[in-house]
Formats: structure tokens, sequence, C-alpha cells
């Protein structure tokens, strides 16, 4: 495979990257959102929250253009490749695929509820064979040497005590699962879309809080329903991590002070404008690489998220950010317009 020539890509052979444990801060996979571009982004906010990919499928690694869904930039560190699939062998060749890339670690995705997943029968369905995901965790952990956790609710219709949750993470310890990430309600796969088993099942963090208590020594991190850093400091305290999603997406110019609340680095002031300016220099590359703006203006929206002014600015790029011929350029142009930008970090912006 050749090595890119770009200096903000690396390729397998230079990915050199130390492995990852469980560390205490996560931004969620999420399809159509946590791509590339958005990861790199994020980075320029937090240089420690661990990002996940989007969901990958083992076809598409296996059959698809490689290259174009798992080259990554080097700056993305710490980084887990989330697959989908229930075939071992299968996914053991993309676990490696994965590793070869040079991510940090692996995960296996339980907890999708859509009905493409289920068609498949993958993602959260598979909590009804907790054997049959020790038996893809096996075949994984068997050509990889990276850390490999599992994705997964708290049930799924008909398996919804406790006692079940209890049952599937028993399970997939005993075959190796290095981590389970929780979201704390269980998905209900007959009769509720994906948007809304994200919101309507009650979420039940008690019984995550109770897997850390009856499972001392595994790894274990809570997501769902989490929207702010002083939310996700009082989970830290029961749980081993916390994974948020949808929040950091969508407003994540409070992640500034990630670093410093969850990793004991000294607190950095920032504003929007150095985050906008760190970022040029992604977007005049992509402008190069032929890359269409669009595809990477809209992860910075969020940027604008609570502010005055802010409807504007994301108005603005969602209205122009199609028809630009470069991102680069249309971000010069928000530069200019200081009142919004100059908002200084988090906790007062």
């Amino acid at each position: 495979m050749a090595q890119s020539s770009s200096p903000f890509l690396v390729s397998p052979q230079e990915n050199k990257k130390p492995q990852a444990k469980l560390e205490p801060l996560s931004v969620a996979p999420m399809m159509d959102w946590t791509d590339s571009f958005f990861r790199t982004f994020f980075r320029l906010i937090s240089k420690r929250v661990t990002l996940y990919t989007e969901m990958c499928t083992t076809g598409a690694i296996l059959k698809g253009e490689i290259d174009k869904i798992l080259k990554f930039n080097s700056i993305e560190h710490p980084i887990i490749l989330q697959l989908g699939g229930d075939n071992a062998s299968e996914l053991a060749r993309a676990a490696k695929i994965g590793q070869d890339y040079g991510y940090d670690g692996i995960n296996l995705n339980v907890g999708c509820p859509s009905d493409r997943v289920q068609s498949g029968q993958f993602g959260a369905c598979l909590m009804a064979k907790p054997n049959h995901v020790a038996d893809l965790i096996c075949a994984i952990k068997s050509k990889v040497n990276l850390p490999v956790t599992v994705k997964h609710r708290i049930g799924i219709d008909g398996l919804e005590s406790y006692e079940s949750l209890s049952n599937f993470v028993s399970t997939i310890l005993s075959a190796g699962s290095d981590a389970s990430i929780v979201h704390a309600r269980i998905a209900i796969l007959n009769g509720l879309s994906p948007k809304d088993n994200r919101t309507i099942p009650p979420l039940r963090y008690t019984d995550v809080y109770q897997l850390k208590a009856d499972f001392p020594n595994y790894p274990i991190a809570i997501n769902g329903g989490i929207q702010t850093l002083e939310e996700a400091k009082e989970h830290a305290a029961r749980v081993d991590s916390v994974m948020m999603g949808r929040s950091a997406y969508e407003n994540p110019f409070p992640f500034c002070d990630a670093d410093s609340v969850f990793f004991g680095e000294p607190r950095v002031e920032k504003t929007r404008t150095e985050v906008l300016e760190s970022f040029l220099p992604w977007a005049s590359l992509w402008d190069r690489e032929g890359k269409k703006p669009y595809l990477y203006l809209r992860h910075i929206l969020g940027l604008f998220y609570g502010v005055s002014g802010g409807r504007f600015y994301r108005r603005f790029l969602s209205e122009k950010g199609p028809k630009t011929a470069s991102g680069a350029a249309l971000i010069n142009l928000l530069l200019k317009q200081k009142e919004v930008l100059t908002a200084r970090s988090p906790a007062k912006a």
C-alpha cells in the first residue's frame, strides 16, 4: 500500500501509536457523523478524548474501498475502529486489517437497533445470543493484539432484566472482552425506530452502576443521555469511563475543558476563532485534494451552538457550504466576524 505524501496522513506502516486502554471520556460512534473530517475537527478541541469511527461493516471493509473506509489522520489518536457483523471469520479478518491501519482498539457493535442491521443479524439483536458474541470476540482476539471491547445496550425486547444483562456481560468477559461500553437503555427492536430508541426507552443508569459493582475488575463505560461534562464527571465517580454522543457533536466547544477535567492536563483557554484558525490548514488540504467542502464544513456547525449570532453562522455555512469551491475561503470569511468567534471558553461562552 503506497504511503501518502501528505504530512497530515499516515500509512498503515507509519502508524505506530501505542494501544489505547479504556480512557475516562470518549465520543460515541455515530453513523454519518463521526467520520474522519469530524474527528480531525474535534481533535482541535480535545487531544485526549477517545474517538470512534462510524460503525464499519465487515462487508464494507472486506469488499469495499478499504482506504476510503479506514484511512485516518494521525492526530485522530486515540481512535477505535467499531465493527459491525456476525460472522466470526469475517470480523477477525476485518479487525486484522484495522490493526494494520493503526487503530488503537477494536469495538464490536452489539447496540445498533436499526432494521438494516437487524436484517444482517448483528447489532443489538446479538444480545439475544451471548454465546455467539463470545465466539465473535474469541475470533477477533485470535487475530489482533489490540483491546477488543463491546458496545451494547442494557437489554432488548424480552431480555430486559438486570439478570439478563449480567449474564451477557459475564459471558463476553469469559471470552476475553476487554471492556463494555453500555448504553443505559434497552433497545426495542420491534416497533421503535433507531431515533426513538435513543430517547423513548427510559435510562437505567443504576443498572450500569450495578454492573460495575458486580464486575469490579472489568472496565465499564456508561453511555446514553449524558449532556454535559459536569454530568459526565458525576457518572465517572461510579464507573470507569463515560461516552458522550450527540451532545458532543452538536455542542463540541465545551470539550475544550475535557483534557483538564478528565485527564489532568493544564487548562488551556481557546476561542472559536482559534479553533477555526487551526482548522484552516485542514480545509486547505481537503480543498487541494478535491474534497467537497460541505463534507467537512457540516461538522463545524456545532461550534456556534448556544452563542449570540450562532444561528447566522450555521445558516451561512449551511447555505454556502454546498455551493462553494473552497471551504477554506468560506472559513476566512467567517473569521472576519469577531463578535461571536472571540467568545472565550467553554464555561463562559
